[in-house]
C-alpha cells in the first residue's frame, strides 16, 4: 500500500498476523485496554508499556489487547543499533537515481490507525527514542529527515512498548519515561493460569506433562529463578518430541522431562524437579 504525505510517496508495511490468545491475569489486560481509551475529545490515548522478564508474556498480552480492537497489529523489534531513521521511513534505491520511501511498522500503524507494539523497547538509545517524543504527547506526530515530511497519527492509533527488567538495557530518559505510561507490571501466573498457559500453548501434550511442567516452574518461581512460561513451552515440546522420536508415549515422561530441562536450562534447573 502507498499513501501521499506533503507530495511524497510512501510505502507501507504489512500488519503482522499471529495465532495466540492472552489465558489468566484479565486484570492487565484490563488495565492496557483502559490506558488505550478516549473518553473524551479532548483527552487523547496513554502510551502504556509491560514491564516483566523475558518470558512472561508480555508481547502476548500487547498482540492480544490490540486483537481485541480489530486494529491491524505492527510488531517492531527495537535493539542497540535501531536508529531514528529506522523507526520512520527508510530510502530504499528503486533504480537508476531513483528512490523509494518505505515507512517502519510503526509510521505505518500511525497512518492506518493500527497498533504499534514496540519490542523490548529499553534496548533502544536515546537518540532513537528523542525522534519518537512528539508522538508521545499531545502532538502525535514524527518528523523524517530522510524524506522531508512530517506525518501525523491517526486518531485510531495506539503504542506500546514492551520492556525487560534485566541488566541488557538502556536507562529510559526522564522526558521519554514521563510519556510512557501507565507502567504495567506482568509477574509470573499462579498455578492454575500457568497450566492453562501450557495446555493453550501445548494442546497435543499429555496431562503428566503438563503437570510437570508446571510443578517445575512453580517451584521455580518460589524461588524467584527467572525460568517462565516460555521455558517451560520449550521443556514440554522437547519432551515430547524425545518421546515420540523414541517411541516410548506409554512410559513415563519423566526421564524425558529431566533430559530437556537440563538441555535447555542446564543442570542447576534440575533442583527444582519433582523428585516423587
Amino acid at each position: 500500500m502507498v499513501v501521499e504525505i506533503e507530495g511524497v510517496p510512501i510505502h507501507l508495511a504489512h500488519p503482522d498476523q499471529l495465532s495466540v490468545r492472552w489465558v489468566g491475569q484479565e486484570e492487565v489486560m484490563r488495565q492496557l485496554l483502559a490506558a488505550w481509551l478516549v473518553v473524551d475529545e479532548n483527552d487523547i490515548p496513554m502510551n502504556p508499556r509491560l514491564i516483566g522478564k523475558p518470558g512472561v508474556g508480555k508481547t502476548t498480552l500487547a498482540y492480544a489487547a490490540a486483537s481485541r480492537l480489530g486494529r491491524d497489529i505492527y510488531i517492531m523489534q527495537a535493539t542497540v543499533d535501531t536508529r531514528p531513521e529506522d523507526l520512520i521511513v527508510q530510502p530504499v534505491i528503486e533504480g537508476a537515481g531513483a528512490l523509494r520511501y518505505v515507512a517502519s511498522p510503526l509510521v505505518s500503524a500511525m497512518l492506518r490507525g493500527g497498533i504499534i507494539i514496540l519490542d523490548e523497547g529499553n534496548r533502544m538509545s536515546e537518540k532513537s527514542w528523542a525522534s519518537l517524543a512528539p508522538l508521545l504527547d499531545q502532538r502525535r506526530y514524527v518528523e523524517s529527515i530522510v524524506a522531508g515530511i512530517k506525518i501525523k497519527a491517526h486518531p485510531l492509533f495506539r503504542f506500546v512498548a514492551t520492556m525487560n527488567d534485566d541488566s541488557s538495557t538502556f536507562d529510559l530518559p526522564e522526558y521519554i519515561h514521563s510519556r510512557l505510561q501507565p507502567q504495567i507490571l506482568i509477574d509470573f501466573p499462579e498455578r492454575d493460569e500457568e497450566l492453562a498457559i501450557l495446555r493453550e500453548n501445548l494442546p497435543f501434550a499429555d496431562d503428566k506433562v503438563l503437570e510437570y511442567v508446571t510443578e517445575f516452574l512453580q517451584a521455580a518461581h518460589a524461588a524467584e529463578e527467572r525460568y517462565t512460561v516460555r521455558d517451560g513451552i520449550n521443556i514440554g515440546r522437547y519432551a515430547i518430541k524425545l518421546l515420540s522420536e523414541l517411541d516410548t508415549r506409554a512410559a513415563a515422561p519423566a526421564p524425558a522431562l529431566q533430559f530437556a530441562i537440563r538441555h535447555i536450562l542446564g543442570d542447576e534447573a534440575l533442583r527444582y524437579v519433582r523428585r516423587n
